[in-house]
């Protein structure tokens, strides 16, 4: 899926090592906050706040991990597979890509839909 963000939010995120660094991580495979604050070495408040930020922009997805003791934790996982940034016409644009099922396909396009 392709969207555009507000250019200037978006890359004032992307400035921040650490969200570059969850980018990476989390396309790998999905982390949890505490794996991320011990792959980073900073304290996991710090990595709480850029997360959220990240699923807000929906860098990011949120998911619930099953334990095999019935516990459970949340991991995240990069949504993100493309940037670009395009300037043309006197505007500056960034284009996003996602990687998303087709549920997650119908569900965005069903509620575009109904927003209109």
């Amino acid at each position: 899926m392709s969207g555009a963000s507000d250019p200037d939010e978006l890359l004032e995120l992307l400035g921040d090592e650490y969200v570059r660094s969850i980018l990476v991580a989390t396309s790998r495979t999905p982390q949890s906050v505490r794996e991320l604050s011990d792959e980073f070495g900073v304290a996991q408040s710090t990595i709480y706040r850029r997360l959220d930020e990240m699923v807000d922009h929906r860098l990011l997805e949120e998911q619930t991990e099953l334990v095999a003791d019935g516990s459970h934790h949340s991991v995240y996982e990069a949504k993100l597979t493309h940037l670009e940034m395009v300037v043309a016409d006197g505007e500056l644009r960034i284009e996003l890509d996602y990687d998303e099922s087709a549920a997650e396909r119908f569900t965005r396009l069903w509620d575009d839909i109904r927003r209109k």
